[in-house]
């Protein structure tokens, strides 16, 4: 699984049989800090995400397998939206995302750890 954000919609007049009735979005992969990590995909939507929606997909064979009937042919498939990504900041995460379990840091942790 990865994170992503969708960027955009793909209108497609024919389709795959089973793609029929499937959303096709486009989505820029993410890494744990947010930012971009390769190329924009083309990916089907089976969650309802909408334009700007931070989502987590599943690519090759996980991706097909997300789709009834099995083994649609595709390369990505969006199986969730995110509502809230907990991360620690010390490590890297950027800052819309919530601190690790929503605490501060216990005083002297980072001591403890070096």
């Amino acid at each position: 699984m990865y994170l992503g954000r969708v960027i955009g919609t793909v209108v497609a007049e024919r389709k795959y049989e089973g793609l029929e009735g499937k959303k096709l979005l486009v989505v820029t992969p993410l890494d744990h800090k947010g930012k971009a990590t390769g190329d924009a995909q083309v990916a089907v939507d089976t969650v309802r995400a909408g334009h700007g929606d931070l989502v987590y997909l599943v690519g090759s064979r996980e991706a097909a397998l997300a789709l009834e009937p099995w083994f649609v042919p595709v390369d990505a498939a969006i199986v969730g939206i995110v509502d809230r990504v907990d991360a620690d900041r010390r490590f890297g995460a950027p800052p819309e995302f919530q601190r690790h379990g929503g605490h501060e840091a216990r005083p002297g942790a980072e001591k403890r750890r070096a």
